[in-house]
């Protein structure tokens, strides 16, 4: 949780940083003054084609814009006061002169933050401050009444390491299926809370399906599933978003509106070796951003870095549940985030329910200081501990 990021737009669109790279799909629509709504382009490659995310100003009906373009949204959010769309120039110019929309972004490809395939040590690393690890992990409630919304490519209810402690609750890809038809979701699933590999082994899962059987989604169907959390969320709970994409104000504010109602959320920041602040929800103020480590107390090479990042985790070489009651063992900073993720449902568990402000607080005042190598400057260098809980 950091100072909040401002955004200027100026001229042209302003330009996102995604994999490394800064070209646009496209530059700001032509034959508009500047009084007109600022339309954020995608990066190049990750644009969805005449599809948008339109951010009303504070107060304004969203209904009134629909009906004077004749738009029928895919999405209306409450998480922020916005729609998403598919939009004709026509409609998007008209969009942008509606003096009630405060900004206009291309909606963009998202994925999950996943590096490479490869037990757990991440439990064992997270319960002792310095090395050698144990081969133990000591918890003590384990988060029984918290539940645990993992944002993602949906879960595996029937998993035998979720012992009936989860479910499916939402969808935005249009597969039909609400449940993990990747693996990703569910391996989140089991790290946060799963009996074998779950750092609070009592949560109830629920899976929030936003990316598809290949690991992929829209910033627009990420944000129906943050709203849908927003809205329907039953507290006390964390959230966990362990996907990634260019940077966008419409998904930091939702994911920033979603912590401050008291919906813990921690993020994954993202797996490019390159500032995290680029990347969203990675920058997203409110949230609690994780980078990843290695078994040594190294930073993982892949892992992105910078002053958004909050806390490392364990990250590479972490093993947890995944489809067909089966195991993987995956790498990235997917998988640093939902020990954050656990750390804070015990948190809940064991002191009630608290602010997303008081609980990253907490987390960063407990983590172990100074002991990761290869830090960039400029990152904070603290690793994530659990204390007592």
């Amino acid at each position: 949780m950091r100072a909040m990021r401002q955004v200027v737009f100026i001229g042209s669109a302003l330009a996102l940083s995604a994999c490394g790279g800064n070209e646009m799909d496209g530059q700001e629509l032509a034959g508009l003054g500047q009084t007109e709504a600022p339309l954020q382009m995608a990066p190049l490659g990750k644009g969805i084609p005449e599809q948008y995310i339109v951010v009303m100003k504070k107060g304004a009906a969203l209904q009134a814009t629909l009906a004077s373009a004749s738009i029928a949204p895919m999405h209306t959010y409450q998480v922020i006061n916005g729609f998403a769309a598919s939009l004709t120039k026509e409609q998007l110019d008209a969009v942008r002169r509606d003096p009630a929309v405060a900004f206009v972004e291309q909606d963009q490809v998202v994925h999950a933050d996943v590096t490479q395939r490869g037990a757990t040590w991440g439990l064992d690393r997270i319960d002792q401050r310095a090395l050698p690890l144990s081969t133990t992990y000591a918890y003590g409630q384990p988060a029984f009444g918290v539940s645990a919304y993992i944002i993602d490519t949906g879960v595996t209810p029937t998993h035998p390491d979720f012992n009936g402690r989860a479910a499916s609750v939402f969808n935005s890809t249009g597969d039909g299926n609400p449940n993990d038809c990747n693996g990703h979701g569910t391996h989140v699933a089991g790290t946060i809370g799963g009996t074998t590999w779950g750092v609070a082994k009592g949560v109830f899962l629920y899976g929030v399906k936003v990316l598809g059987c290949s690991g992929s989604g829209s910033y627009a169907g990420v944000i129906a599933g943050v709203d849908w959390v927003r809205t329907n969320g039953t507290k006390p709970a964390v959230a966990n978003m362990s996907l990634g994409g260019g940077f966008s104000q419409a998904v930091n504010d939702a994911v920033n509106s979603l912590a401050n109602s008291g919906i813990f959320v921690a993020v994954a920041a993202g797996n490019s070796n390159a500032d995290a602040c680029n990347y969203s929800p990675a920058s997203a103020a409110a949230a609690t951003t994780a980078a990843a480590s290695e078994s040594n107390d190294a930073r993982a090479y892949y892992s992105n870095f910078g002053p958004c990042i909050d806390v490392y985790a364990p990250g590479s070489g972490i093993t947890s549940a995944w489809l067909n009651g089966g195991t993987n063992t995956i790498s990235g900073t997917s998988m640093a985030s939902p020990h954050i993720a656990g750390v804070a449902a015990l948190y809940k568990g064991n002191f009630g329910d608290d602010s997303s402000a008081n609980i990253d607080q907490w987390i960063k005042s407990n983590a172990t200081p100074n002991v990761i190598t290869g830090n960039p400057a400029g990152t904070p260098n603290l690793l994530l501990y659990k204390g007592a809980l």
